[in-house]
């Protein structure tokens, strides 16, 4: 891998990628699971969940938004340098991305992974596979080099909170009093997070937004678990957050940059019910997506890099 000092002469945007059409469910499925002890009645709940918003994820449509609004950003700011997006479990492959650079002459790329938030899973997974995808490209494969951790940036916050703003604003004015914030991100094994600083960045991140608007009551919680049941994951789970509740909530997946099945089948469906049930007002907060602020993030941060 390159030094940071480096320069870059493209950009990578790195994702996870989501099924396009019911007959890619179970094969991008299998992809993610490989290897990984996953009860089978998991596999056929989560497929079902793909299922039940049509048979595909928006992901990849967005994250290709989010490149283009990037590329524009770059443009707007001087920097005419080519733009692409590599993703773990869909096309376009990593090893697709870098070889469509490599064809292009470029030899040192800025890899922007697409997670806020660092731990094996979000962070060090990625990189190894975008290793290992430079090996199988041999000697042209372009060097990929990466940027600080971003989760705390101010335009990053003030992206949120603007979400969040318009998530109070759809509550009753006596509902917006008395809304308590519960900020989600993906549950993710307790072994993995005590390696890492996902949990201190989750909870920062959730603080500064949550002083950025302004609102006292908050808490974090995590959703969308899978593995093992005999694994300990990070709690409390969304569900057992919402179920005591009084005032009415309003739920922010800022682990999540763009909507996808975790956003759109497990918040969207399973937390709403959850919340009706309990005679709770929910109210879900967009992703950051494609918002002005935080393409303005990504662009300062790869403009340091090329």
């Amino acid at each position: 891998m390159a030094t940071a000092i480096e320069k870059a002469g493209a950009v990578m945007l790195i994702g996870f990628g989501g099924p396009n059409s019911a007959e890619e469910i179970r094969p991008f499925l299998d992809r993610i699971l490989k290897g990984r002890p996953v009860p089978r009645e998991r596999y056929e709940e989560v497929a079902h969940h793909y299922e039940m918003m049509g048979g595909r994820s928006p992901y990849n449509e967005l994250t290709m938004r989010q490149a283009a609004a990037l590329r524009e950003q770059l443009k707007r700011d001087g920097y005419e340098v080519p733009v692409v997006v590599g993703m773990r479990n869909a096309a376009p492959f990593f090893d697709d991305a870098l070889r469509e650079l490599a064809h292009a002459g470029i030899r040192r790329v800025a890899g922007f992974v697409l997670a806020a938030f660092r731990c094996e899973a979000s962070w060090d997974r990625y990189l190894a596979e975008v290793e290992e995808a430079r090996g199988r490209i041999g000697s042209d494969a372009p060097e990929v080099i990466y940027p600080p951790e971003w989760h705390s940036d101010r335009r990053y916050i003030a992206a949120v909170a603007e979400r969040v703003q318009e998530a109070c604003q759809r509550l009753a004015p006596a509902d917006q009093a008395q809304a308590e914030l519960i900020f989600t991100a993906h549950s993710i094994p307790v072994a993995m997070a005590e390696q890492s600083l996902y949990v201190e960045q989750f909870e920062e991140l959730a603080r500064l937004t949550a002083e950025a608007v302004g609102i006292e009551r908050w808490q974090v919680a995590y959703q969308s678990r899978s593995g093992s049941p005999r694994d300990r994951w990070l709690e409390p789970d969304i569900g057992s957050v919402i179920r005591p509740m009084t005032n009415p909530a309003v739920v922010i997946p800022i682990g999540f940059l763009t909507d996808h099945i975790e956003v759109l089948y497990d918040l969207d469906v399973e937390a709403r019910a959850i919340a009706e049930r309990a005679g709770v007002r929910m109210e879900r907060a967009g992703t950051v997506g494609g918002a002005p602020e935080f393409v303005a993030m990504m662009a300062g941060i790869v403009e340091a890099m090329l």
